[in-house]
């Protein structure tokens, strides 16, 4: 397997960190930025202080995928991430933006308006034309493990959704060759091993045990070969293991930050960004001091 190092980010070197710019009215964290008339301005705002307080890349995503959300169209999707891509780009030309869809038409439109990245919740196995456009801009992409059900999503008005009932045969092998699908069907495509990040999919259709035990073994994952991208930020799981509201779980993410950190991530897509950046240079400064 091709472990050249991507030309992007010099993996190794230190965790990186992915601010979460969510352009929606429902995001499970209570983020989203579809709550007044200056959604752009908004989400610049949002995305010039992630950048001040560490954050590498920018993650703007226009369609919630929490457990029970509703799906959109890629029209208004569109319309959604465009404008907040394009004004971020007019204040930071320098910005490196990822954008979180797993729809080519989105990606495309997204990349004409300046992205760098595509971050596909479903890895390539939702549209197979986004591992086209992928390959034609030659952009890095971040590959999800995703076995998310609507049957198999619980709501509760207090800790938010969760899985229940999802069934892996071995957790990580299974997630392991599934992630090697979607690598398979990137290299269909021409997209060399360089330009993929690899996500194990916290949260999406793994029950709170299964979360748990996904990050603790993280470094199976990582033995792959790929740079690891990991999102525990806010997420359910933390939720239910402490009984805590999205807004009241920064703590239990930072422990799954630095937990990560130890079994190998090299990404951490998180919404408190300034917060978890010293939470980041604290466990780099063990984790990496060699």
């Amino acid at each position: 397997m091709n472990k050249t190092i991507n030309p992007i980010l010099p993996w190794g070197t230190r965790s990186f960190i992915m601010g979460i710019i969510n352009v929606t009215p429902d995001s499970f964290s209570g983020d989203g930025l579809m709550q007044g008339e200056d959604v752009v301005g908004v989400a610049v705002a949002q995305a010039i202080s992630f950048l001040q307080d560490g954050a590498d890349i920018l993650d703007v995503g226009g369609e919630s995928t929490r457990p029970g959300s509703i799906p959109i169209d890629a029209k208004q999707e569109i319309a959604r991430v465009v404008p907040v891509i394009e004004g971020i780009l007019e204040v930071k030309p320098d910005a490196m933006i990822s954008i979180d869809t797993y729809k080519a038409t989105v990606a495309q439109r997204a990349l004409d308006a300046g992205a760098a990245w595509v971050n596909d919740v479903w890895g390539f196995k939702a549209d197979p034309k986004l591992a086209e456009v992928v390959a034609a801009y030659q952009a890095p992409v971040v590959l999800m493990h995703n076995r998310m059900k609507p049957e198999s999503a619980e709501l509760e008005a207090r800790l938010g959704g969760r899985y229940v009932g999802v069934d892996y045969d071995d957790l990580i092998g299974d997630i392991c060759r599934e992630l090697l699908e979607s690598v398979s069907l990137a290299h269909k495509e021409g997209i060399q091993d360089e330009k993929i990040i690899l996500d194990p999919g916290i949260g999406f259709g793994k029950t709170v045990s299964q979360n748990l035990e996904l990050i603790d073994r993280l470094d199976e994952i990582k033995a792959l070969g790929y740079p690891l991208l990991v999102g525990p930020s806010r997420k359910s799981f933390i939720g239910y293991t402490l009984d805590l509201p999205p807004e009241e779980r920064v703590e239990g993410t930072a422990a799954m930050v630095a937990l990560s950190i130890d079994r190998g991530a090299d990404i951490l897509r998180l919404h408190d960004v300034g917060v978890m950046a010293r939470v980041i240079r604290m466990t780099d400064a063990v984790v990496r001091r060699n």
